[in-house]
């Protein structure tokens, strides 16, 4: 049994090794006052310093000092006993002096009768990260104040239409009132005037369904998992693909994110899947296929279909554009293309699409990668 016992903590030792030397992440033992005990390369990789340094010195040697109080009153509260673990993002000077952020994990180990012996720390770099959001800040700050006249304007549009078109309708009422006994539904004039109401109506419910797209706020913007969205998307619109005979395959990339709001990403991959079912072949089995690749500073996300096609040298100029179909669909208004590309630019991204009618579609959707 003593022999057994030794084996396995022999394999225990090894596995513990394997796993603290070969880690992506950096991977520290850190004692009670703050001093390195033992690190592995990635620390070094990351902060710059040498083993022999870092053992020289505290965390808190550097540690950015708008970040160390936090840090060292989490790390009591663990001695403590009063949280188990806990994560932060923080910041460590490189030893050329630039800042580093980190995402750092920390737990407590202590001996057989409770007393702290030590903290694993798990440190992984985010800097790219963080650039990105940066960016994405400057970026939405920039078109903030345009946006936000733009959208004024619209609202202040789409009120006053919605008040004319009120008013339209109500006089049809009354006009039809006082001539019961003309029996206007009888007469083609009246008809046209009431279809014309109606195809006003209609435009400024579409109207206010675009002015709701309002400039963006840097809170609303999320890091998001692609895989996580097509799945949602896909469940949602279950029953009308089942009803089509339509078969759904997502190969989106578990590890792809990006920055969106999530609104936006649900009726953005939600759109482009309703429409590759409505528009499918009766020729064959509908296959809808997602998946996404990474491009430049973009993750992209591609619906590939084996519907009715597009003619893109007749249409392809008209696409996004607004109230443009290009199928003899009765419930087709060609609004959701022109809005689904509005959310997608308005992300900071674009979109493509390639066609063959008969064939097939493919709509690309590139936003901003989250690294």
């Amino acid at each position: 049994m003593r022999e057994m016992g030794n084996t396995v903590g022999l394999l225990n030792e090894e596995l513990f090794e394997n796993i603290f030397n070969y880690a992506v992440g950096g991977i520290a033992i850190i004692s009670t006052k703050g001093e390195w005990i033992r690190i592995n390369d990635s620390i070094v990789s990351q902060l710059g310093y040498s083993k022999e340094e870092l053992y020289k010195k505290t965390f808190q040697d550097i540690t950015h000092r708008d970040d160390l109080s936090k840090d060292l009153n989490l790390m009591h509260a663990l001695l403590r006993d009063e949280i188990s673990n806990y994560e932060i993002e923080k910041r460590y000077f490189h030893k050329n002096g630039t800042v580093i952020w980190a995402l750092l994990s920390v737990s407590l180990i202590r001996d057989s009768t409770g007393n702290p012996k030590y903290f694993i720390s798990q440190i992984r770099d985010i800097s790219q990260q963080k650039k990105d959001r940066e960016e994405l800040e400057v970026m939405l700050n920039v078109t903030k104040e345009q946006n936000s006249k733009l959208s004024d304007f619209a609202d202040i549009i789409t009120h006053n239409l919605r008040t004319h078109s009120s008013n339209l309708t109500t006089l049809m009422g009354f006009i039809a009132e006082e001539n019961e006994d003309c029996d206007l539904e009888k007469s083609e004039n009246f008809g046209y005037l009431k279809e014309s109401v109606a195809n006003l109506n209609e435009t400024v419910n579409h109207l206010t369904e675009i002015s709701k797209i309002k400039s963006l706020k840097v809170e609303d913007v999320k890091s998001l998992n692609l895989y996580a969205y097509a799945s949602q998307a896909i469940y949602n619109v279950s029953g009308l693909a089942k009803h089509s005979n339509c078969s759904i395959i997502n190969e989106v990339n578990k590890d792809h994110f990006l920055w969106a709001i999530p609104a936006y990403l649900d009726s953005i991959i939600l759109n482009f899947l309703t429409n590759a079912i409505k528009y499918r072949s009766n020729k064959r089995q509908p296959i809808i296929n997602l998946y996404s690749e990474v491009e430049d500073d973009f993750v992209v996300l591609h619906i590939k279909d084996n519907g009715i096609g597009i003619d893109l040298e007749q249409f392809g100029s008209e696409i996004f554009k607004m109230y443009k179909t290009f199928h003899k669909y009765e419930d087709a208004r060609g609004v959701g293309l022109f809005i689904t590309k509005n959310h997608i630019e308005y992300l900071g991204g674009k979109v493509s699409v390639t066609s063959k009618v008969d064939q097939g579609t493919t709509f690309s959707v590139f936003l901003k990668k989250c690294v």
